[in-house]
């Protein structure tokens, strides 16, 4: 599990294809401490680590993951937002994350207001934000600024634009979503009782 707290950004170093996998490699800050067989969060997908060496790691990412993140659009020299996971009785500072994307949104504007900007969203399927939840876009944990049907917006201050991906973010580019899991939870059940 993940809180939404990017700790370091991290940069794609290679990708090698491998059958329908692809194996991407990335240096960081914390990848030298990082170990074989754990879970980390890349721009919020959770991926685990195959391979450590100095300031660069391995993951491996399979066909399913392909398919429903932004993954497939990465290249040499794509920022990556990174977060390890979370330590049983550390301090809880975003929301639950699972790392489990739900599906990929494009950026649909970039507004500097003055200290801080504003980034537009919008993404087609079932996901369901409310104004002041919760949202992950990119690994961030997030607060929804305005809420509509299959779009949304959020507040970036200096320190977030300075510190993850949002600093390079234009309309256009695709990020991956996950909801809320309390709001998906509910969701599920009111559609259980209406089918």
């Amino acid at each position: 599990m993940f809180t939404g707290i990017v700790e370091s950004l991290g940069e794609v170093k290679s990708i090698t294809a491998d059958q329908n996998n692809v194996h991407i490699t990335i240096a960081s800050d914390i990848s030298h401490e990082l170990k074989i067989d754990q879970s980390v969060a890349h721009n919020g997908v959770c991926l685990t680590v195959v391979q450590v060496a100095g300031n660069t790691h391995t993951v491996t990412a399979i066909r399913e993951t392909l398919n429903k993140t932004d993954l497939n659009a990465w290249h040499t020299g794509t920022k990556v937002n990174l977060e390890r996971c979370m330590i049983a009785g550390g301090r809880f500072d975003g929301h639950i994350v699972q790392g489990h994307v739900d599906c990929t949104a494009v950026c649909t504007g970039r507004a500097d207001e003055g200290g801080s900007w504003r980034f537009s969203f919008e993404y087609s399927g079932s996901g369901v934000t409310v104004e002041k939840g919760s949202i992950t876009v990119n690994g961030c944990s997030l607060t929804v600024v305005d809420s509509k049907d299959n779009g949304f917006s959020v507040a970036i201050i200096p320190y977030t634009m300075e510190h993850t991906v949002f600093g390079q973010l234009q309309a256009g580019d695709s990020v991956n979503l996950e909801f809320d899991i309390v709001g998906k939870y509910i969701q599920r059940l009111l559609q259980q009782q209406k089918g």
